[in-house]
């Protein structure tokens, strides 16, 4: 059986070929799990556990699997070196992962490293309102690839709420598609509904906006339904392909 490992840094870029220069086809985020498929030279080949995604990775030390206890809820959350504001080393992103060794009123202790309470839910938690919060996303960098704060693209955006409901979700467009059965119209489209352009996709918010992480704008951004379908066509010649309920 092939050994499980786990990412235990805020975000790892998963590249196409073994270059830095190759395409970032995703990233791993703190606390998600990989097999590692093979060793090659300064880089490793790797398949993401959650969504199967493959792709190579720098050579780096790996760190044996472990089960998290906990998941961060807020768009960031900021690690510090103990239980204080006093200093502050680095962030991570929504729907990390952490085993978490201790508590006290206000932050938990994971790897010697601490975080604030307020930005944890138990890993078994779930919103009965599967994209609760997406806003917190608005305004954020689109990127290619991307999956946290610091950018994302419109398929990531997808995948994050819905894998922090404890639910598989496919990396891109074009499988998301293929995996969510029932299709909705236009006119019946309502709050959590996802449209899908080929190689788009956006998030309704209510029966006349949606939000999605949109690379003409540079970011993500909240828009007009019919304004966005329109705008679209007219400058990428694409067509809503489906409307899937989920």
């Amino acid at each position: 059986m092939t050994k499980l490992y786990i990412n235990d840094v805020p975000k790892v870029h998963l590249y196409k070929k073994m270059s830095l220069k190759s395409e970032v086809t995703s990233q791993m985020i703190y606390g998600q799990s990989f097999y590692l498929k093979a060793r090659i030279n300064k880089w490793y080949k790797i398949k993401i556990k959650e969504d199967g995604y493959t792709g190579f990775i720098e050579k780096r030390h790996l760190i044996n699997f472990f089960k998290p206890t906990h998941k961060v809820c807020s768009l960031s959350a900021n690690i510090y070196m103990g239980p204080s504001y006093k200093k502050k080393i680095g962030q991570l992103p929504f729907l990390s992962r952490l085993r978490i060794e201790k508590r006290n009123l206000n932050f938990s202790k994971f790897q010697g490293r601490w975080i604030e309470n307020k930005n944890l839910k138990l890993i078994g938690f779930k919103n009965k309102n599967i994209f609760l919060n997406i806003k917190m996303f608005d305004g954020t960098k689109y990127k290619w690839g991307g999956k946290t704060f610091q950018g994302l693209d419109c398929s990531a955006l997808v995948q994050l709420f819905i894998n922090f409901n404890n639910k598989y979700c496919p990396r891109d467009a074009k499988d998301q598609i293929k995996y969510f059965k029932k299709n909705i119209n236009l006119e019946n489209i309502k709050k959590n509904d996802i449209i899908y352009w080929k190689g788009h996709v956006a998030i309704a918010i209510s029966k006349k906006n949606l939000i999605h992480a949109y690379g003409p704008l540079k970011k993500t951004v909240i828009m007009k339904i019919n304004e966005t379908i329109k705008l679209i066509k007219k400058t990428a010649k694409l067509k809503v392909l489906l409307i899937k309920r989920i």
